[in-house]
């Protein structure tokens, strides 16, 4: 590595890196210039909550560092130490503070960092840099979306999020040159556009030659499709509909509807025959005994096979396209619906499957808007509806964002006006569905707690949530 830069000249580059010394790990930043290294931050303020386990391996650093760059004080510090107040105020004399950050996204976080950085500015004095990591990894999704503010707390730059950029800045006695100002987009947008990074990045970095999803005709996968097609464009993606008795009409003409306007590659596969030579291989076992759920999963098993075996042959990897509400109440099949690699929208509840899938319609209208409209449905029996089983996603949602997302108990929000035999019934359901969501695929985190890193729940207990 040393080698490498002694090609850096003319310039001052911080790069970030672990770096190890005495048998004890840092999370550094090096600064380099005309070849050689001038001076070394490591960071102190180690993030163990979350998605983010520092301490487990690093050890948390105690000095500062300033650089004269072209007679400009510039001090370093990194991501989690902005969020506290004594390594910003070693720096109370300096020109410029650079932050240098792997913030993951999250909905409205954007907004959190211009503040604390407005706060920081305020505290010593001094102008900033935000430089923001860019892309996807695993179940993050870094949104960059990188700023910079002078002393007296006006923005110099903003730079557009989910885009790798290069822009230039200068710095002089009076403070930071104004530069790009973008506009964040609002919320839905902004939790389309990690969505579509997430995946793009995944299935690249990963060296996924394209995806393959199944497509019901309701708006989960609906949704997921047009997702893959921005991510990857319409020749990396596959969608087969693999209807049974069960399956209405309806969906099986939007969903044709559906990969006409996108033009992506459509396989059709009946899975009545399939179905029923199961059931007559179970039928000695299963006699006497009713119809029940078993028949329902069995449905979704098939269907889940039938994509590992494309996945396998083609090199595809399987999208799931189960949302959070889902893997909140286990409506959901284990190695059925839930059978694939990268489950795009795990942390996005059924409420804002809706709000996206409108939101990307006003863009081009490539949802038919009837998949939209009509009342979702697994359709694994006659006449089925999720409501059959769940109550209205409107107080479902409302419910799970308390419990989840913020963590209030289930008396707390009983007595804020929700129904008791409701929140006790999603409460119950939260607990006894933690053994799927364990065996889920990974997928986008989008909100404070996803089902990932996030959340550390037992699968065997007895405690009431």
């Amino acid at each position: 590595m040393l080698e490498r830069f002694k090609s850096i000249h003319g310039i001052t580059m911080l790069i970030g890196c672990p770096y190890a010394e005495n048998g004890l790990l840092y999370n550094s930043v090096f600064a380099i210039s005309n070849g050689d290294i001038i001076g070394r931050y490591d960071k102190q303020c180690l993030p163990n909550y979350g998605v983010f386990d520092e301490k487990r391996y690093f050890t948390a650093g105690a000095k500062a560092l300033t650089l004269n760059v072209q007679n400009t004080k510039v001090g370093i510090i990194i991501c989690e130490d902005m969020w506290h107040k004594t390594p910003s105020l070693l720096y109370k004399d300096m020109d410029l503070l650079c932050v240098v950050n792997a913030s993951p996204f999250e909905r409205n976080k954007h907004q959190e960092r211009l503040s604390l950085a407005k706060q920081r500015v305020a505290d010593i004095g001094a102008a900033l840099i935000y430089i923001n990591q860019n892309g996807g990894q695993d179940e993050l999704v870094f949104d960059g979306a990188s700023f910079a503010i002078n002393s007296d707390g006006a923005i110099a730059m903003q730079l557009a999020p989910f885009e790798e950029k290069l822009s230039y800045l200068k710095y002089n006695n009076s403070g930071l040159s104004l530069g790009e100002i973008a506009t964040y987009p609002n919320d839905i947008q902004s939790i389309y556009d990690a969505l579509v990074v997430g995946v793009r990045d995944y299935i690249d970095k990963n060296g996924f030659k394209g995806v393959v999803l199944g497509l019901s005709g309701g708006i989960d996968s609906a949704l997921t499709l047009a997702i893959a097609v921005d991510a990857l464009g319409y020749d990396r993606v596959m969608a087969i509909m693999m209807p049974s008795k069960y399956t209405a009409d309806i969906s099986i003409s939007d969903s044709r509807d559906m990969v006409k306007r996108l033009g992506v590659r459509y396989e059709e596969i009946v899975i009545s025959p399939i179905f029923e030579q199961f059931q007559d291989s179970l039928h000695d076992i299963f006699s006497g005994r009713n119809l029940d759920t078993t028949e329902e999963n069995l449905q979704a098993r098939i269907r889940g096979t039938l994509l590992m075996a494309v996945s396998n042959k083609l090199g595809f990897l399987v999208l799931t396209t189960g949302n959070k509400s889902e893997m909140t109440t286990g409506y959901a099949t284990l190695y059925g619906d839930m059978a694939g690699g990268y489950a795009v929208l795990k942390d996005v509840l059924k409420t804002d499957v809706y709000r996206l899938s409108n939101y990307r319609n006003s863009i081009s209208e490539i949802i038919p808007q009837r998949i939209i409209t009509r009342a979702p449905s697994a359709e694994l029996r006659d006449n089925q509806t999720d409501q059959d089983s769940l109550p209205d996603y409107d107080i479902l949602d409302a419910i799970i964002h308390k419990m989840v997302e913020c963590g209030i108990s289930s008396s707390d929000i009983i007595q804020s006006g929700f129904d008791e035999v409701t929140v006790n019934k999603v409460a119950h359901l939260l607990k006894t569905n933690e053994y799927k969501r364990r065996q889920a695929a990974i997928g986008p985190k989008i909100s404070n707690k996803a089902y990932s890193k996030d959340w550390r729940y037992p699968i065997t207990n007895k405690f009431k949530f």
